[in-house]
């Protein structure tokens, strides 16, 4: 086995990378939206589930994560295993918080979650090929 990084591998890490920053942003546009209004303008909402919390909380929680994960996709392209790990967290985080939010943005959470999937998995099989 050689220690010459893979193209593909170099590959899913940078996409891994790029998906958290993308991830990142649309999470605080959509937390900044529900946060902006209050009203049930913005959100489609659907029956009632355990989980429930008026659209501003859900904003505050959405910007919140997306901060986290946008930072943690920055951090990606150093290399570090923390920032790796971090990456990995805030995705987990992010599907955590989507799947929460089901009841709110069906459609647009489970895109998301699977997004998030696609993160992890590049991030723990080829995370480390972005190491220089």
């Amino acid at each position: 086995m050689s220690d010459e990084q893979s193209g593909w591998a170099m590959g899913w890490a940078a996409f891994a990378a790029f998906m958290l920053m993308i991830a990142g942003v649309f999470g605080m546009i959509n937390g900044i939206a529900a946060i902006a209004s209050d009203t049930n303008d913005v959100f489609v909402r659907g029956q009632e589930w355990v989980f429930h919390l008026d659209v501003q909380a859900w904003g505050w929680i959405h910007l919140i994560v997306g901060l986290i994960v946008f930072v943690s996709g920055i951090g990606i392209f150093s290399g570090n295993v923390l920032a790796r790990t971090v990456g990995v967290i805030a995705a987990a985080l992010s599907a955590i918080v989507n799947f929460m939010a089901l009841p709110y943005y069906p459609v647009w959470c489970i895109v998301v979650i699977a997004v998030d999937i696609a993160i992890i998995w590049a991030l723990t099989a080829h995370g480390r090929d972005l190491e220089t």
